[in-house]
C-alpha cells in the first residue's frame, strides 16, 4: 500500500485535505483514517513530510520498541493518527462515526453564517477491509444516513495475502456500494489529475457517501514484485529495494527524501495553518453572537463533562424493577444534564430501554435528532460509536443483548485499547431472561468481557446501583464501560449502602463476627442475601458481599480489599449465573463457587435457577461444606 497508493496519498494530501500539523486537535480539521492500517508506513511518511511531529528518526525506527511508528497507527501514539487501525474493516467503519458525528455536531451548533463545524472524512481502505463484514454493516448504515462527507478512496489492486482476489472477492464492489446508496466512482490510481477529479466529483455530492476505486498496482515499481502477493505479506528484500529505486530513477541512499516533497505537503500543511486561524477568527466572532452554544461546543470537545452533572436528580424507585428498566430511567435523568450523551440500540429498543423520551431519531437530512437506530447491526454498532467518541463532542453508548457481546468483541477491544469512554448497555443478562432459552442466554459472556485490560463491567443489583454504575460510566472519559442488566425484576437493596458501587465490591449485609462471606454480582446477590439468613438460622454468622464490578474493585488500595475481603476469613462462597471462570481469585482454595459452567435452557427463569442449583439451599450447603 505505502507504494501502490502514493499518488493517491499525494492528491489527497496535497490538494484536499485540511489539516494543521501544529494543532493536532483542531476541531474543524479534516480527519484521515487509514484504514488497511498494515501500511502504516504510508501515513508516517505523509505525516513527516506535512510537517507533524515526527521526525525521520522515527521513521528509521519503525516498528521497533519504544518508537512512534508502531506497525499498524495507534490512537494516541503518534501524531496525526485519529484512530487504532489493523483489524481489518474496523477503520473504514469508525469512518461512518466519525462521519456521522460531524452532521451531528453540524446540525447541534452550526449557525446561518457561522459553520464551525464543516469538514470530511476521508479513508484509504483496501480489498480486506471491504470482505470484512463490519464494513457491511457501517456502509450499510452511512448510506441509509446519507453522510455525504464521507469519501472512501479505495486501493483497488486485485490482490490479497493469498493471491489474485479472483480466489474468493469477485462480487461488483461499487454495485454493493450504490445499493448502500453510495455514490461511486472509479480512476486511475496512478494518474493524480484523474484521482483529483474523482475527488472533486466526490465532495459536490454532498448527498451521498462516495467510494473511488483507484485502480492500483501494489508494491507500484518493483520490477520482479510488484503486482503479486509478494509485495502484500514480504518485505522485498536488499536486491530487489536496489532494483526498485533504479526502475523509480531513485538514489540508492536509504531514506533519501526528494526536498519537493517537503516542499509540496508542507505548503499544504500552512495553508492549513492558514484555514486553522480563519476559523479561529471567525469562532471568536461566533462566541459573540451566540456565547453559550460556544462555551458548550468547547466543552464538549475538550471531552469535560457539564458541572454539575453528577448532581443530577435521580429516579425514585420503591418496588422491585429489572435493572434494565432502572437503566432507562437513569439514562434519561442524565440525558436530560448532558446534552453530548447520544446513543441508541441494535433493533432493541424496547428490550434494552436504550430510547430517550421526547426526542427524534437522527435520520437522513434530520441530524437534529437524538437517539440511532444502528438496526440489527451490532458489529458496526460498536465501530461507528468508536467514530463517534474519537471524533469528539459525543459519548456515544449502544445497547443488546448481553449475549451479542460476541457480535462486537472486537470494536469493544480496540475502544479498550485506545481508552475511549464508549457506554455499552448489554441487557438480558443471565438465564433470568427463561423462555428465550439457551441461544439468549449468555454463559461465558461476562467472563470474556472481564478478560478484555481496560474494560469495566459493572453487574448492579438493583435500581440504585445501576443509577451509580451509570455514574461510573459517563465518568469514565479513559476507557469504555459495560453495563449487564437484567430481565427480571429484582428487589430493592438498602439505597445508603450502594455508593459502595463505586468501589467494585462492599459489605451489604454484615454480622459481628463473620465466619463465612457469601458473594454475588447482579441478581444473584438476592440469592446470597437468603443464604445469609438460612445461615443465621443455623447459628452461622454470614457477612454479604455484593460485587458489582472486578476490574472497580482491583483498583482500590489493598487495605479496603482486605477490609471487605479480611483474608482471615478463608470460607467464601461465590455464586453467579455464569461460568466459575475468574472467581477463584476471590474465594481461594478454600472457597466454592457455585456457578454455570454449562448452557442454560428454555423454560422460566424461577424454574431454570432451581433446576441449575442457583438457590440460597445450594449456597448454604456450600458455606457449611467450606466452613469445614
Amino acid at each position: 500500500m505505502p507504494m501502490g497508493m502514493a499518488d493517491v496519498a499525494a492528491v489527497l494530501w496535497a490538494k484536499y485535505l485540511k489539516f494543521d500539523p501544529r494543532h493536532t486537535q483542531w476541531p474543524d480539521r479534516d480527519r484521515f483514517i487509514l484504514s488497511g492500517g498494515h501500511g502504516s508506513m504510508l501515513l508516517y511518511a505523509l505525516l513527516h513530510l506535512s510537517g507533524y511531529d515526527l521526525p525521520m528518526e522515527q521513521l528509521q525506527s519503525f516498528r521497533q520498541w519504544g518508537s512512534h511508528t508502531p506497525g499498524h497507527p495507534e490512537y494516541g501514539e503518534t501524531p496525526g493518527v485519529e484512530t487504532t487501525t489493523g483489524p481489518l474493516g474496523q477503520g473504514i467503519s469508525n469512518a461512518v462515526g466519525f462521519a456521522l458525528a460531524e452532521q451531528w455536531l453540524a446540525a447541534k451548533y452550526n449557525r446561518a453564517d457561522f459553520p464551525i463545524v464543516n469538514h470530511h472524512t476521508f479513508v484509504m481502505a483496501g480489498d480486506g477491509d471491504l470482505m470484512e463484514g463490519v464494513s457491511h454493516e457501517a456502509a450499510a448504515l452511512a448510506g441509509h444516513w446519507g453522510l455525504g462527507k464521507l469519501v472512501v478512496l479505495y486501493d483497488d489492486n486485485g490482490i490479497s495475502i493469498d493471491g489474485s482476489t479472483k480466489l474468493a472477492f469477485t462480487e461488483d464492489v461499487l454495485a454493493r456500494f450504490a445499493a448502500y446508496g453510495w455514490q461511486t466512482l472509479r480512476a486511475d490510481g496512478h494518474d493524480m489529475a484523474a484521482v483529483a477529479a474523482a475527488l472533486d466529483e466526490a465532495l459536490a455530492d454532498g448527498e451521498r457517501p462516495s467510494i473511488i476505486a483507484c485502480r492500483t498496482t501494489i508494491g507500484f515499481g518493483s520490477p520482479n514484485r510488484g503486482g503479486t502477493s509478494k509485495a502484500h505479506g514480504e518485505p522485498l528484500g536488499v536486491e530487489e529495494v536496489r532494483l526498485t529505486k533504479e526502475a523509480l530513477g531513485l538514489p540508492q541512499e536509504p531514506f533519501w527524501t526528494d526536498p519537493q516533497a517537503y516542499e509540496i505537503l508542507g505548503t499544504a500543511g500552512s495553508l492549513g495553518a492558514q484555514k486553522q486561524q480563519a476559523w479561529n477568527d471567525l469562532f471568536a466572532l461566533y462566541e459573540v453572537a451566540y456565547p453559550e452554544q460556544a462555551a458548550e461546543f468547547k466543552r464538549v470537545m475538550r471531552g469535560e463533562l457539564p458541572p454539575q452533572w453528577a448532581e443530577t436528580a435521580m429516579p425514585e424507585f420503591a418496588k422491585p424493577i429489572a435493572t434494565r428498566n432502572a437503566s432507562g430511567q437513569v439514562l434519561n435523568a442524565f440525558a436530560e444534564a448532558i446534552p453530548e450523551l447520544l446513543g441508541g440500540s441494535a433493533d432493541l429498543t424496547g428490550s434494552n430501554k436504550t430510547d430517550l423520551k421526547g426526542v427524534a431519531d437522527v435520520q437522513k437530512g434530520s441530524f437534529n435528532g437524538r437517539y440511532l437506530r444502528f438496526g440489527v447491526r451490532e458489529h458496526g454498532m460498536g465501530a461507528i460509536m468508536n467514530g463517534m467518541v474519537l471524533h469528539g463532542g459525543i459519548i456515544p453508548y449502544g445497547g443488546t443483548f448481553l449475549v451479542f457481546s460476541d457480535y462486537m468483541r472486537p470494536t469493544i477491544r480496540l475502544a479498550a485499547l485506545m481508552r475511549q469512554g464508549v457506554i455499552y448497555v448489554f441487557t438480558h443478562d443471565s438465564i433470568g431472561l427463561g423462555e428465550d432459552g439457551p441461544t439468549h442466554q449468555p454463559i461465558e459472556h461476562l467472563a470474556a468481557l472481564r478478560a478484555i485490560p481496560g474494560l469495566v463491567v459493572l453487574r448492579p443489583a438493583d435500581a440504585w446501583e445501576t443509577a451509580v454504575s451509570w455514574q461510573i460510566a459517563i465518568a469514565r472519559r479513559n476507557g469504555p464501560t459495560a453495563l449487564a442488566l437484567t430481565r427480571q425484576n429484582l428487589p430493592l437493596l438498602d439505597r445508603t449502602l450502594t455508593a459502595g458501587t463505586a468501589q467494585g465490591a462492599y459489605v451489604l449485609a454484615d454480622v459481628a463476627a463473620p465466619q463465612v462471606i457469601l458473594l454475588g454480582s447482579g441478581s444473584e446477590v438476592h440469592i446470597a442475601l437468603e443464604a445469609q439468613k438460612l445461615l443465621a438460622a443455623q447459628g452461622v454468622a454470614a457477612r454479604v458481599v455484593s460485587m458489582p464490578s472486578w476490574e472497580l474493585f482491583e483498583e482500590q488500595p489493598q487495605a479496603y480489599k482486605d477490609a471487605v475481603l479480611p483474608p482471615a476469613i478463608t470460607a467464601r462462597v461465590a455464586i453467579e449465573a455464569g461460568i466459575s471462570q475468574g472467581w477463584a481469585r476471590y474465594v481461594g482454595s478454600q472457597g466454592a463457587v457455585i456457578a454455570l459452567d454449562h448452557f442454560g435452557a428454555s423454560g422460566p427463569y424461577e424454574t431454570l435457577y432451581r433446576e441449575f442449583g442457583l438457590t440460597p439451599e445450594a449456597m448454604v450447603a456450600a458455606a457449611l461444606r467450606v466452613m469445614g
